[in-house]
This record gives structure tokens, sequence and C-alpha cells, in this order.
């Protein structure tokens, strides 16, 4: 397991995920608890503390959390996003005002949990089909609003982002298919549609829907739902002729046998739906 360095997102796109977050915790009042119980000058410090195993990611919105709550707090990250991390290790130091580092501080770890949960994940899926040509790639199937980060969060894991949005690229799916009256036709219509900067891919669940996709015309097709013997079938199909990807309630238990049958992404909404959060906190130091 390797440490996977992603380029940082820019502070003005994460600004306004966490203030939305902040403003949702604070309500009319504030934090009425830090107000009762602790003196409105004393000082303190922290440590956020992985308690488990995992990949950490959300460094930056962590900081921001606290910058805007009282941006005399100071911040000192002791690692970075993308950083396989032990248990019990110090992720970063924050000191100041007492009671604005507790008005921060479940903003910024609910950040940091979910997104190294997400993290964490990813990296022990590529790290499991390794041995394979397969990538392994996120969906649209994020939180609204969160998609930005929790893509990121893939990204920090090894893993590779799917369209971030449906501008990104055509994804001629069943719907879109049953619509139009038939895969031909759609794959026809979109290629007049979209130029030579648009990727076109097309989502099928047969061989015989493979085959016609392939005659009329496609770069890359999504194998939607096939059983390991059928993708097999299906990459043979396709080998000169156009990439795969596999998708369709694949999980860590079995994304090993899709890898197997040699298509050339895994597209995987648990990443982003069902991952579980990566234990972290917030500890009193001095």
């Amino acid at each position: 397991m390797t440490d996977k360095v992603e380029p940082a997102l820019a502070e003005v796109i994460l600004k306004p995920l966490v203030e939305a977050a902040l403003i949702e915790d604070l309500g009319r009042r504030g934090d009425v608890t830090s107000q009762a119980t602790i003196p409105v000058e004393m000082q303190a410090q922290l440590e956020i503390k992985a308690r488990q195993a995992g990949v950490i990611c959300g460094m930056d919105l962590a900081r921001l959390a606290f910058a805007l709550v009282d941006s005399q707090i100071e911040f000192k990250a002791q690692v970075a996003d993308g950083q396989y991390v032990t248990a019990n290790t110090v992720l970063a130091t924050v000191r100041g005002n007492a009671r604005n580092l507790l008005t921060a501080e479940r903003t910024a770890l609910n950040f940091m949990t979910h997104l190294s949960g997400i993290a964490t994940a990813t990296r022990q899926i590529v790290d499991s089909v390794a041995d394979y040509p397969a990538q392994i790639t996120c969906t649209r199937k994020t939180i609204p609003g969160l998609r930005i980060v929790q893509k990121y969060a893939v990204r920090c894991g090894g893993g590779r982002n799917h369209r971030l949005g449906l501008d990104d690229a055509i994804l001629i799916k069943d719907n879109h298919i049953a619509i139009a009256g038939d895969i031909s036709t759609a794959i026809q219509q979109a290629q007049q549609f979209a130029g030579h900067l648009i990727p076109i891919e097309v989502e099928v669940d047969t061989l015989a829907q493979l085959e016609v996709a392939l005659d009329t015309g496609v770069n890359l097709v999504l194998l939607d739902n096939m059983p390991p013997k059928l993708l097999r079938q299906a990459v043979i199909m396709c080998q000169g002729r156009a990439k795969t990807e596999a998708s369709g309630g694949i999980t860590p238990a079995s994304v090993q046998a899709v890898a197997e049958t040699g298509v050339d992404f895994i597209a995987m909404g648990y990443l982003t739906h069902s991952t579980t959060a990566l234990d972290i906190g917030l500890d009193f130091s001095a």
C-alpha cells in the first residue's frame, strides 16, 4: 500500500461546503453548550487523531472549519491527504479559543471521517485488484452537494473518477435507448450531437445488445449487471473494438472476480454511497 499524492482542491471550491455545514450546525444561537460551560477567554490545544488505520482525506476542509469559526485558531497539519496512517497517529494540532475550537470540531471531523472512509475503502479495493489491468472508478451516486469532495477522496485512495456530472460525457443508458427506439438510433444520434470532444459510452446488459453497439461504433461500453462468465465473453468481443467497463452492484467481495474477467474499468457506486467512516477524533492535549 503506497500513498497517493493528489493535487489539493482549490479553497474557492471547498469554502462554500464548509460554510454551509457550519451554518447548519450553528443554527440560530450558536454553540450554546460551549458558551454555557467554558470561560469566554479560555485557550486550549487539541489534537486531531486517527483512532484506526486508514487513508486520510479532508485536511483542508478541517482547516477551513476552524478558520471560518475563528481566524486566530492555529491549525498545524502533520499529514497530507492521501497518506496512509496507523491508529493513534496525530493528524493535526489546533490551538486557540477553547469555545471556538469545540464549535468547529464536529464540522471538521464530519468531513474528515466521511472522506477518509471513502479514501480508505478505495485504497483497499484498488490493492485487491492490483494484479489485474482493471482500474477502479466511482459513479454519480454521491451525496448531493458533496460530489466534488467525494470524488476527490476516491482519487486520494488511488481510484479514478467516472463522470463528475451530466455534462462530462455522453452515457447512453437503458432509458435513453428505450425512448430513442433502439441502440443504433441512440448511438447515431449521439454521434451527430457530440462532435470530436465529447466521449460516448453505451450501456448494455446482453451480448446481443453489445454486438449491435459495436457494429454501430462506440469506443467504450458499460457492461451492466453481467455475471463474470458473461463479462469474459463480452471482453473477448470488445478486444480491438472498444474499452470495457463493468458496473452494477459491485462490492469489495465481488470486485476481484470482476477484475479477473479482463475488463478495463470497474465502476463502483459503493465507494461513495456505502463505505464506512474512518474513526477520527479530537482530543484535548493542553
